[in-house]
C-alpha cells in the first residue's frame, strides 16, 4: 500500500504560554507524513528552498518517509509561518506568513506518487487540489483539507474539489461556513450531498466527529496533563486516520473508519505534547498502540436498560 500527500513543507516560529521555538520543522505535509508513516509508505509532495537542508530531511527519512517528490527550488526560501497561542490553544494568532517557494507551487508527481492507493490533499489552493486529484485516478481513497480563506475566495473551485474526493476533513466552523448551515449535523449532510461519502469535523481539544451515510461517530480528545503546542495537530490527526486506512485490506466500512478516528486522535495527542515534530519524530508504534487501547477503554461503556 502507498499514500501520497500534497501540501506545505515549512518552518514555523511558535509561541505558546508554555514555551516557544523560533524556527522549527513544520507544514501540513510534514506533520501528516510523520503520523502516517507508522502505518504505511508515505510520499509527500511539496516545494522547499535552499534553507531546507539535511537536518530537516533526516527527520522525515528516519521515519521511512520517501522524499523523492519534495522539490528543491534553487535560490528559494521555504514557506514560513509565525504564530502565537494564548491559554485557549484552540485559536492561533498569525503574526507573519512568508510563502516563499510555495507561492509558485505547481505540484509535480512522480509515477509512484500518481499510482498511490491513498491520496490526501492538504490545505492548498483548490485548483491545485483538483489538478493533483486528476493525476491520481487509481486511488481507492482520497481526502481533502481546506480553510476559511478558500471558502471566502474560491468557493466554487473548492466545492468542485470536494465533489472529487471520498472524505472531507476540516474544522466544524468551516463546515458550517461552507454550507451556511448552523447545525453541524445538517452541515455535514449538505457536504455529503456534494459528493464525499464521509465528513470529519475537527474540534480541537474536544476531539473530532465523523459523519457517514451509515451514521454518526465522535471521539473526545485524549486527556493530557501537559500540552505545549497544538501546531500540526489537525494534520497529525489526518495522517493517523488516512495512514491507518491505507494499510487496511478489504472494504473500508464504517467500523474501519471509526478505528481510523481512534488512531488519528492518538497521533494528534502525541503531537501536542511538545513543539513541532519533536514528540512524533521519536514516537514508537508500541506507544501508539498502548494509547489507542487507553482511548478505547475510555470511550467504551456498558449499561442496563431501564425497565
Amino acid at each position: 500500500m502507498s499514500l501520497t500527500v500534497v501540501g506545505s513543507i515549512a518552518f514555523d516560529a511558535v509561541k505558546t504560554p508554555f514555551g516557544e521555538r523560533e524556527r522549527m520543522l513544520g507544514g501540513a505535509a510534514v506533520h501528516f507524513s510523520l503520523a502516517a508513516s507508522f502505518f504505511t509508505e508515505v510520499r509527500p509532495v511539496g516545494p522547499v528552498g535552499d534553507d531546507f537542508g539535511p537536518e530537516q530531511f533526516e527527520v522525515l527519512e528516519k521515519r521511512g518517509v520517501l522524499c523523492d517528490d519534495i522539490e528543491r527550488v534553487p535560490g528559494g526560501r521555504s514557506f514560513f509561518w509565525r504564530g502565537r497561542y494564548e491559554y485557549d490553544l484552540n485559536v492561533a494568532h498569525t503574526e507573519d506568513t512568508q510563502l516563499g517557494v510555495f507561492a509558485e507551487f505547481e505540484p509535480k508527481l512522480s509515477p509512484a506518487s500518481q499510482e498511490a492507493d491513498t491520496l490526501f490533499l492538504a490545505n492548498i489552493q483548490p485548483d491545485l487540489q483538483r489538478q493533483v486529484r486528476a493525476q491520481c485516478g487509481s486511488a481507492r481513497l482520497s481526502g481533502l483539507d481546506s480553510m476559511n480563506l478558500w471558502i471566502e475566495t474560491a468557493k466554487d473551485s473548492l466545492t468542485a474539489a470536494i465533489a472529487e474526493v471520498d472524505c472531507l476533513v476540516v474544522n466544524d466552523a468551516e463546515i458550517r461556513m461552507l454550507t451556511g448551515e448552523s447545525n453541524l449535523a445538517r452541515a455535514a449532510r449538505a457536504v455529503m450531498a456534494m459528493g464525499p461519502r464521509a465528513v470529519i469535523a475537527k474540534q480541537g481539544e474536544y476531539g473530532a466527529a465523523l459523519f457517514t451515510e451509515g451514521g454518526f461517530f465522535a471521539l473526545p480528545g485524549f486527556p493530557l496533563e501537559d500540552v505545549r503546542d497544538p501546531t500540526g495537530a489537525g494534520d497529525s490527526f489526518a495522517g493517523g486516520f488516512f495512514g491507518y486506512l491505507d494499510g487496511v485490506e478489504g472494504e473500508l466500512d464504517d467500523a474501519e473508519l471509526r478505528r481510523a478516528m481512534g488512531y488519528g486522535t492518538v497521533l494528534a495527542s502525541f503531537n501536542v505534547e511538545e513543539f513541532g515534530t519533536e514528540r512524533v519524530s521519536r514516537l514508537t508504534r508500541e506507544e501508539i498502540d498502548e494509547r489507542f487501547e487507553q482511548l478505547r477503554s475510555m470511550t467504551q461503556f456498558e449499561g442496563r436498560v431501564a425497565s
